[in-house]
């Protein structure tokens, strides 16, 4: 059910701590490791002498190939063998909330729904009847810093997909009858997500972490401003962010590259080759952590829902693999699955033995200039300060306490989660057009497991060093609240001084 925020108190605290942001460049050097009498029951089927394996077979993936059109757009293909002959397809745009002109939030979402209803060739009807006639699926989603549109086809089908995509891109005509029923959409859809509280939380963590800053608001927009954003609204946006440098066309399963290469290069002719970058732009204003708090009561709740952050890496900062390592060694719990006691996750057996939560979960979001990283739980209201202290203690340890069998562990969990996310054309192509965006080039998983395999528990323990001790903290929290600590004392959990004599 949706929540009415209107009937809701809501606090919103901003904080300033007068000590000087550090940063520790972190060399990611594994220690030998520890010369151990190995178990006689495993010799059975091998040798007690150490030995070097190259895993590198099992890593082999098809070639992922690239190619830069005069344009600017980067076309990139993974081909690999599909016994169902599917493929999939889309365009990834170095454009999200965060680009928004002032005073025009929630635009990027708005053109997202308004693109497939109907271009200069094809009626919003007729549209939908070719996706649908080819047994295809077409989507789009829209967050901070990127939007996308994709297609799921079958491999014959591929040329159509490119011809939609670079239709519905460069040729829609946003009737004015149609952006008045879809205010209606949006609108809904923000009553749906405002009762998905995971995704309040997550807003409001935003505007708590990234206060008076583009990247603080709201994907949707709010309500005001969906009842005004305007036809030139959407083309200015396009025209302004909807640049060949900042376009990636990726494709994945049965295609072939110089295919695909041909039929963007002939189809998306219309884009601008604008030379600014996402990079300018986010220099030209870029996001500033804030130690805050957005906080909501609301009695009514059984739950209370908290996140605690601290300020992550970028993209392309190299403290950004270690962070996902502290992500996995920290974990995740729900009381409904059932696994407590026996978690590998030392916060999950804490929580779990003393009753403290419902669910907890790390997070770990990058973004071109920042990040986002820390602890999303729900509890009961009378377990918040216990809860907090446990979890505070958490982020402590890290610095200090951290062993090498945990941090082995995390990153064995770390890459399987990662190949199990790569599963079929769909996640292929996200991947790669992700990365073409973010990281300029796609990073073939030999390296990324290299890079979190260079994480031993010294780099942990110094990387936690480096974005939590003493460094600011964002909350966000909705529910019954008069039991959770405040902000000043969260702070003071991670201080150097306290830290030194705990």
């Amino acid at each position: 059910m949706a929540i009415s925020l209107a009937r809701l108190r809501r606090k919103i605290t901003i904080f300033s701590w007068a000590a000087g942001a550090r940063y520790l460049s972190v060399s990611a050097n594994p220690k030998p490791s520890e010369v151990l009498t190995p178990d006689p029951r495993f010799l059975r089927y091998s040798s007690p002498e150490l030995r070097l394996v190259d895993h590198s077979p099992f890593l082999r993936f098809p070639e992922t190939r690239v190619t830069t059109l005069p344009s600017g757009i980067r076309v990139v293909t993974q081909a690999f063998p599909s016994a169902t002959r599917m493929a999939s397809v889309g365009v990834w745009i170095d454009a999200g909330s965060r680009f928004e002109a002032p005073g025009t939030n929630g635009t990027a979402h708005f053109l997202e729904h308004m693109i497939f209803k109907g271009t200069r060739h094809r009626t919003a009807q007729s549209l939908e009847e070719e996706i649908e006639n080819m047994g295809a699926r077409l989507n789009a989603y829209t967050s901070r810093e990127q939007t996308t549109f994709f297609a799921d086809v079958q491999s014959k089908d591929v040329p159509i997909a490119i011809d939609i995509l670079a239709d519905i891109l460069q040729n829609s005509r946003f009737p004015e009858n149609a952006i008045r029923r879809e205010r209606g959409v949006i609108l809904r859809e923000m009553e749906e997500v405002q009762g998905q509280m995971e995704e309040v939380i997550f807003d409001y963590l935003h505007l708590a972490a990234f206060h008076e800053h583009p990247l603080g608001d709201t994907i949707l927009g709010p309500e005001e401003n969906i009842r005004a954003i305007s036809r030139v609204d959407l083309q200015e946006y396009i025209s302004s962010h909807y640049t060949g440098p900042r376009v990636v066309v990726s494709a994945a399963g049965a295609v072939k590259h110089e295919e695909v290469v041909e039929m963007v290069a002939r189809l998306f002719t219309r884009f601008s080759t604008d030379p600014t970058t996402a990079d300018q732009l986010v220099d030209a204003n870029p996001a500033t952590f804030t130690g805050s708090e957005v906080r909501v009561e609301n009695e009514s709740m059984p739950l209370v829902h908290l996140a605690i952050a601290f300020q992550g890496a970028s993209w392309v900062d190299p403290n950004s693999i270690p962070l996902m390592v502290v992500q996995s060694l920290l974990g995740s719990w729900n009381k409904n699955i059932g696994v407590g006691t026996c978690s590998g996750s030392e916060l999950a057996r804490r929580i779990s033995t003393n009753n403290l939560a419902e669910s907890m979960m790390a997070f770990n979001t990058n973004y071109r200039d920042t990040g986002l990283f820390g602890i999303y739980s729900t509890a009961l209201p009378d377990r918040l300060h216990d809860l907090s202290h446990a979890i505070m203690e958490e982020f402590k340890r890290l610095a200090h306490q951290v062993s090498e069998e945990e941090v082995v562990r995390a990153r064995n969990q770390l890459k399987s989660a990662l190949l199990l996310h790569i599963d079929g054309s769909t996640a292929v192509a996200e991947n790669n057009g992700r990365q073409m965006l973010t990281y300029s080039r796609a990073m073939p998983f030999l390296e990324l497991f290299a890079r979190i395999d260079a994480v031993d528990a010294c780099t942990v323990r110094e990387t936690a060093k480096a974005f939590i001790i003493d460094k600011d903290i964002a909350i966000a929290a909705v529910g019954p609240l008069h039991h959770l600590p405040e902000h000043n004392w969260f702070r003071l959990q991670t201080s150097a001084g306290k830290t030194q004599n705990t």
